[in-house]
């Protein structure tokens, strides 16, 4: 018996089914539930949205913003990963860490 378990099991709990099983199932069906749910409210309302051009332009221009990629440097640290002549400057990575880490102590101390 376990701590804080009650002496006798309900009939509706087969013994056969583990506890974490049962939770699987549950959070299964509750997703399952929430999905059906979000689109028959999404059916339900019925309502039209439009999105403007200045706002299609603007997304355009954030993707394209957002996709500042070096791709020498990229095909220059493939190649060196590749060729095993890659070397990983364990310093700089501690160093970075520990001033990451400084910094979240300082703001959750506010």
């Amino acid at each position: 018996m376990k701590i804080g378990q009650p002496p006798e099991i309900p009939a509706s709990v087969s013994p056969t089914v583990s506890g974490a099983a049962q939770k699987a199932a549950q959070n299964a069906n509750a997703s399952t539930a929430a999905t059906s749910k979000a689109t028959q409210s999404t059916r339900a309302a019925g309502v039209a949205v439009t999105v403007s051009t200045l706002a299609r332009s603007l997304e355009k221009t954030e993707r394209s913003e957002s996709a500042d990629i070096d791709t020498q440097k990229v095909a220059s640290v493939k190649a060196s990963i590749q060729d095993g002549t890659y070397v990983v400057n364990a310093e700089a990575i501690a160093d970075k860490l520990l001033s990451n880490a400084q910094e979240m102590l300082n703001r959750s101390a506010r």
